[in-house]
């Protein structure tokens, strides 16, 4: 591993800003403190639409130095945009394989930020330079673009960051990303997930975080109200849309 907490510094937040985005969000307001701690190499926050896990997750990757629109360590893209305003407040407690990454030179950190809603750009950018794949994604299927990323750049011990990397992929690739992961987390690599997927969640030895109004809470998968939800939609999908559309509409 090489991030051992995640956290504001109080003093950095004065109390006239604590109400405003995003000090105001639950789970970003935790961050101030004792903030999160990483107690396995993988990590999964995971919540509703707005919860703020996506916040949380592009700060860690800019803290840690990853481009704030995604690629890998040691490189930015012509990304103008100044550090989130939590991201350029966050700091890291390292691992001491972290704190050596950290401070060696920009091309000796290893690590990639992917996030779905600017992942098709970036690969259409890089692929083809030297460090990054061949393929030329732009004529696959955006799932096999993804795949083609993580068997290409989630390969060294490095900090691996996702946001909802589950939006191109099928439940097959779904289950191609769970070994991966799950054997990054065994070679000393770590990897931090915002997903809405019950199937990535279920990565053998993941801790994950559910976030919500209740702030970050650690929970375990199969009490997970997103697994909850998706067990009871497909054992009876009659209970949920008849809420949503009149019966008549149905056909």
């Amino acid at each position: 591993m090489l991030v051992d907490r995640a956290y504001v510094p109080s003093e950095l937040v004065g109390d006239g800003e604590r109400d405003g985005w995003p000090w105001s969000v639950p789970c970003v307001k935790e961050l101030l403190g004792d903030g999160i701690a990483f107690e396995a190499p993988v990590t999964f926050l995971v919540g509703e639409n707005g919860s703020g896990k996506s916040t949380v997750v592009e700060a860690v990757a800019e803290a840690f130095g990853l481009d704030g629109r995604g690629g890998r360590a040691g490189r930015k893209y012509g990304n103008d945009r100044p550090p989130s305003p939590l991201g350029s407040a966050l700091r890291l407690d390292l691992t001491s394989a972290g704190s050596r990454m950290m401070t060696g030179s920009r091309m000796r950190k290893k690590g990639y930020f992917l996030r779905a809603e600017t992942a098709f750009g970036l690969m259409e950018t890089v692929w083809g330079l030297p460090g990054y794949w061949d393929e030329n994604t732009s004529e696959m299927s955006h799932g096999e673009g993804f795949l083609t990323v993580f068997e290409a750049m989630f390969r060294q011990p490095g900090l691996y960051v996702m946001d909802e990397p589950e939006a191109a992929l099928s439940f097959a690739s779904c289950l191609r990303l769970v070994a991966l992961m799950h054997r990054l987390g065994r070679t000393g690599a770590q990897v931090i997930c915002a997903t809405h997927s019950p199937v990535l969640a279920s990565t053998p030895g993941a801790r994950i975080l559910e976030v919500g109004e209740h702030g970050i809470q650690p929970v375990e998968w199969s009490e997970l109200l997103l697994v909850d939800h998706w067990r009871r939609y497909m054992s009876d999908p009659e209970a949920y849309l008849r809420h949503l559309i009149p019966k008549d509409e149905r056909g």
